[in-house]
């Protein structure tokens, strides 16, 4: 029974990754992602079914358009893959609540997860690729998760009154300290995306959760450019996206987070 949850969960997540490509796409050209049928970027052909098999159409394509014969991006198949793994994921650390806890709560998280994920996936990516954060996509990423917040508050009185206090004060926290490396940098080191990111990470993870995550971002994101340096991909002037650290570190605090406090506590007491 759980395998075949876990194998829906994979194949749902496949289906929601070609979906996303298609949102990411569309949104840097400014078409909706609801216009109309999915076309190859380069020749302008209409897809058919056999060329939209989330990864398999890929790789039976050897990564190359059937029509016009131009290269695929890696990203398509990469998103897709990513999604599935992320959902079954969230499925599995949910599944004992599934079974043996109140199984419409569960569905309802489980959801949710599903659908920060995406909007995460989307931002990853966009930034990675275009350096910008959308606002047609953080925007509605954080009302989604201020609501989730209301909702349960008010119809199942979840949360108490300092634990929101202490939500809303983590995504101002956050949001006022990149805020700062705007103000201070006057843009160079960040941008308002990232103040925008950081209020959403804050709003989702709470205290002490975003203060591990901007740590975990910071690292990575340290680790990267060194290593990008050394192998000369970039110089100290080059433009490095920050984003796709942030939603690195946001995706670990989410699915990690006992473990990573418990970690970094056994370091700090040593």
């Amino acid at each position: 029974m759980r395998f075949l949850i876990y194998l829906f969960s994979f194949s749902f997540g496949l289906i929601v990754g070609s979906f996303l490509n298609c949102v990411i796409y569309r949104l840097h050209i400014g078409k909706g992602f609801l216009e109309g049928r999915s076309y190859c970027p380069s020749c302008k052909h209409m897809l058919t079914w056999q060329d939209l098999i989330p990864v398999l159409s890929f790789l039976i394509l050897r990564g190359r358009c059937r029509y016009c014969k131009k290269p695929i991006s890696i990203q398509y198949p990469l998103v897709e893959f990513t999604t599935g793994i992320l959902f079954t994921f969230i499925v599995f650390q949910n599944i004992t609540s599934l079974f043996y806890g109140s199984v419409i709560s569960s569905l309802l998280n489980i959801f949710f997860l599903f659908l920060i994920s995406c909007f995460l996936i989307i931002i990853f990516v966009y930034d990675l690729k275009h350096y910008i954060i959308p606002d047609k996509v953080i925007y509605p990423a954080i009302l989604a998760v201020a609501s989730r917040y209301l909702l349960a508050d008010v119809f199942l009185n979840l949360y108490t009154r300092d634990e929101l206090v202490n939500i809303v004060y983590s995504a101002l926290g956050a949001g006022a300290l990149f805020l700062a490396i705007v103000l201070f940098s006057r843009g160079k080191g960040m941008g308002m995306g990232d103040v925008k990111l950081s209020f959403f990470m804050g709003l989702l993870l709470g205290f002490p959760n975003i203060l591990v995550a901007l740590f975990l971002s910071f690292f990575i994101g340290a680790t990267v450019g060194v290593i990008l340096i050394v192998l000369r991909k970039r110089s100290f002037k080059s433009e490095v996206p920050f984003a796709p650290f942030l939603v690195t570190g946001t995706f670990l605090v989410m699915f990690f987070s006992e473990e990573i406090i418990d970690y970094l506590n056994l370091i700090l007491l040593k």
